[in-house]
């Protein structure tokens, strides 16, 4: 990571961590929950960059290990565990599972075919939380907040907020740490040449494994969080347009820099909010067609933004961070 783009995470974070103490000066405690959503989508487009920016896995069904997230804390809260030290761990163990099972079989396939595996995998959970009737079916169904034993009170907007924040950073953090080191190097190459790195003796096959198990842990976490912000799960989550939906926030942020997926996330859904809005202000009943505009911004983007909304930021060819 360049200095450019250590100054445009650290701006970014920053701001995110003024968004309380500035909605309470503006009396708009709304954006508090607004961008802790955000974030928390921002931490499933960071894990999702890892494997596709980095790894060269476009999987079409990340959606999955945030629904299996959502639904261990959704569960566990339907039978009466609602503490965070059991929520949190077992989402994160129980997407790492998946994460190694779907990756297992997906990674023995390449290019349209990896695409469309892990489309129908994240299709199986979405179908199977839909025939779950004790946990709502397709209604989905509600959660409690998880309880940290008095260490923190999810309960709390502002608390809640500054944990979603937290794990963000930490998230950067740790994914920063992981891409360069020799296993994120590996990763690169295979991305690059997989052939030529399989002939000097590497076990690709491995490296991406571990990566797609870690991004499915990571994502996971993401929803568990998404479940607390909630108070609610449901099939929905999983479905493949929600996967589509992060794939594009990382596209729109940049591919391979890891604040991107962050600025991707926070445009998209901010255009989702607003440009509804917009557009009545213009029109009368035009916001209910926002996707048509949404739409052609999306392609101008992906045409014409080469690198995405982080090369606005960052020098070209400034390489990953």
């Amino acid at each position: 990571m360049n200095r450019r783009q250590l100054w445009l995470s650290l701006i970014t974070l920053g701001m995110f961590a003024l968004v309380p103490p500035l909605t309470e000066i503006i009396d708009q405690p709304f954006y508090v929950d607004m961008m802790a959503r955000v974030m928390i989508l921002a931490i499933a487009a960071v894990s999702l960059d890892v494997i596709l920016g980095y790894g060269g896995m476009v999987s079409f069904g990340h959606a999955a290990y945030m629904g299996i997230g959502a639904y261990s804390v959704g569960i566990l809260s339907y039978y009466g565990i609602d503490n965070g030290f059991i929520q949190f761990p077992l989402a994160m163990a129980a997407s790492a599972f998946i994460g190694l099972a779907f990756g297992a079989m997906s990674l023995r396939t390449s290019g349209v075919y990896f695409i469309m595996i892990t489309l129908a995998f994240a299709q199986m959970l979405y179908f199977l939380g839909i025939s779950l009737e004790e946990f709502g079916g397709d209604d989905g169904m509600s959660s409690m907040r998880s309880e940290f034993a008095g260490a923190i009170d999810l309960n709390s907007p502002i608390q809640f907020y500054y944990l979603v924040f937290a794990v963000l950073a930490m998230v950067l953090f740790m994914m920063h740490r992981l891409v360069k080191s020799r296993f994120g190097m590996v990763l690169q190459a295979a991305r690059s040449n997989e052939k030529r790195l399989q002939a000097v003796g590497f076990p690709t096959y491995r490296y991406k494994l571990v990566a797609f198990t870690i991004a499915g842990t990571i994502c996971g976490l993401a929803g568990a969080l998404f479940a607390n912000l909630n108070e609610f799960v449901s099939p929905d989550v999983m479905h493949w347009t929600h996967s589509g939906e992060i794939m594009v926030m990382v596209i729109m942020g940049g591919i391979g820099t890891l604040i991107g997926p962050v600025l991707g996330a926070t445009a998209f859904l901010l255009l989702e909010e607003y440009l509804p809005e917009w557009m009545e202000l213009l029109m009368t009943n035009a916001g209910e067609h926002w996707a048509i505009v949404m739409g052609p911004i999306l392609i101008a983007i992906v045409l014409f933004g080469r690198g995405g909304i982080h090369a606005l930021f960052a020098r070209k060819g400034s390489g990953h961070g």
